[in-house]
């Protein structure tokens, strides 16, 4: 029996999932994703609903690939958040955030497989149409990333270096804030979470 290689995104692009706690520059090629953007707290039944509505889709392109000899592992989630009005984002009621979702998808993973995919997730009364999930391409290009291990409400004196390492080397935030996460939260105590940090910058 013939057995298929499967693509880890992680260990082909370790560049893309691997940080460490002191600031460096990377430089990203375009990358196709599933996302799906919404404005909640990241507690809300809907944001949690987006993710496992995400899943199922992934899992659905990664069996449709395997169909045609191809397959990969679904990678780590991501997020790209960011407010809009005049209040800092520690100081904007978590309500307000605005969110993208992502899930990044191999190159041979195209949109007429994402369509695929839907499709028959709607034959089968499986797709939620309150969230509207996209295939898309996200070019971030050069960005600044650094590793912080622990809370999420903790990632204040992280972000810090980080933005102080963005000043120093004559760059300035050119893209939302951008996380990565390595582990998951409902497996992983608290003081071990390993997120990604990461800016495009100019």
């Amino acid at each position: 029996m013939l057995t298929i290689a499967k693509l880890d995104l992680a260990k082909a692009y370790p560049e893309y999932y691997k940080a460490t706690q002191k600031p460096q520059l990377v430089n990203f090629e375009p990358y196709h994703y599933l996302t799906c953007q919404g404005q909640c707290a990241p507690e809300n039944a809907y944001f949690l609903g987006v993710i496992e509505a995400m899943y199922p889709l992934a899992y659905g392109i990664k069996f449709l690939c395997k169909t045609q000899e191809l397959d990969f592992v679904v990678p780590k989630m991501e997020a790209f958040w960011w407010v809009e009005g005049d209040l800092p984002y520690d100081e904007t009621p978590r309500e307000e955030w605005h969110w993208k979702i992502l899930l990044r998808m191999p190159d041979f993973v195209c949109k007429s497989e994402f369509e695929q995919v839907v499709a028959k997730l709607k034959f089968e009364g499986k797709w939620n149409s309150q969230f509207d999930i996209v295939f898309e391409e996200i070019h971030e290009g050069l960005s600044a990333q650094i590793l912080h291990i622990g809370s999420y409400e903790e990632e204040e004196a992280s972000l810090n270096t980080l933005h102080q390492f963005i000043q120093r080397e004559g760059f300035e935030i050119a893209g939302k804030h951008h996380e990565i996460y390595l582990n998951d939260p409902r497996k992983t105590e608290t003081g071990k979470l390993k997120t990604i940090l990461r800016y495009a910058v100019k």
